[in-house]
């Protein structure tokens, strides 16, 4: 008895929160171990599926970087990072995108589809809804690296991804982006949920990773922050509390808000039902950034 009156609290905390998001739309990033554990993963996108029928309109943005280190190392081919970023070249493009379409976003469409709801995915290789220019990065001297075949976002097609979200639809995007000039260019996954919530006016932008959220010190896990302001997350990149792998999290969560997002949120993916108890509980688990 006493399980089913608390199952029953929980409802109850969350029904507000069912109100509050029905019809709105929230931008969820997949990354991590999540994206190598098929069990992990489905876990996670009967969460998704949660959140569809009880009327938020889910888009999905997916990273592949581990598989795709793999299949390059299976083709014989030794990754080249330059300041944290693969240098992609016309064959590293190649693998990146058929990783990411086969290995990642193809499978992910069809566990969803398996769970009930409606999928497409969206890449270079169907509709694609990113558009892109060449990332150049600043060296110490002041000139600019060269990444190759490496871009940063530029547009999003919004206008077809609400469309897809009004129809009932879960939109499933991969990261390669079409260039101006008629080419592909690989973009940072984080880069893309950012970009794509702030075009879409998402009411969330939430960031799976496989850390629980920011921490004011990084080696101590009780040092998790619930809440932070933008005010608050540039004076901890000032000081270097955030830096390195948590950045480009931090980064999409900064372009959503600018873009009219109300919140962002870094969770760890990991925890069953992480998403869910971010989203419909007072405290969630993980690190909620806001204006």
């Amino acid at each position: 008895m006493q399980q089913a009156i608390e199952k029953a609290s929980a409802l109850i905390e969350a029904m507000g929160y069912f109100r509050s998001f029905r019809g709105k739309i929230v931008v969820v990033k997949l990354g991590g171990s999540i994206l190598d554990d098929v069990e992990m993963q489905t876990h996670l996108l009967t969460d998704v599926v949660f959140m569809a029928t009880v009327g938020i309109q889910p888009i999905l943005v997916h990273g592949g970087g581990k598989a795709i280190t793999a299949a390059m190392n299976e083709a014989g081919l030794e990754p080249v990072w330059v300041q944290g970023r693969r240098y992609t070249d016309e064959r590293t493009l190649a693998i990146a995108e058929h990783t990411l379409i086969k290995t990642v976003n193809q499978p992910v469409c069809n566990i969803l589809r398996q769970l009930g709801i409606k999928a497409m995915g969206l890449h270079s290789l169907s509709s694609c809804v990113i558009f892109a220019e060449p990332l150049r990065l600043e060296g110490e001297d002041g000139r600019k690296i060269d990444l190759g075949l490496v871009g940063k976002v530029t547009e999003v097609n919004a206008e077809l991804l609400t469309t897809l979200c009004a129809a009932g639809v879960v939109p499933v995007i991969a990261p390669i982006a079409r260039a101006r000039t008629g080419g592909k260019l690989n973009v940072n996954a984080d880069n893309v949920a950012g970009h794509v919530a702030a075009a879409v006016k998402a009411e969330k932008l939430v960031v799976l990773s496989d850390t629980h959220g920011i921490r004011r010190d990084v080696n101590n896990p009780e040092s998790w922050i619930s809440s932070v302001s933008e005010k608050e997350i540039a004076d901890m990149i000032k000081s270097k509390i955030i830096s390195a792998g948590m950045m480009p999290k931090v980064e999409a969560c900064l372009t959503a808000l600018t873009g009219g997002v109300r919140k962002a949120h870094i969770i760890d993916g990991r925890i069953s039902h992480s998403l869910l108890l971010e989203i419909y509980t007072d405290k969630g688990i993980g690190t909620q950034i806001t204006k």
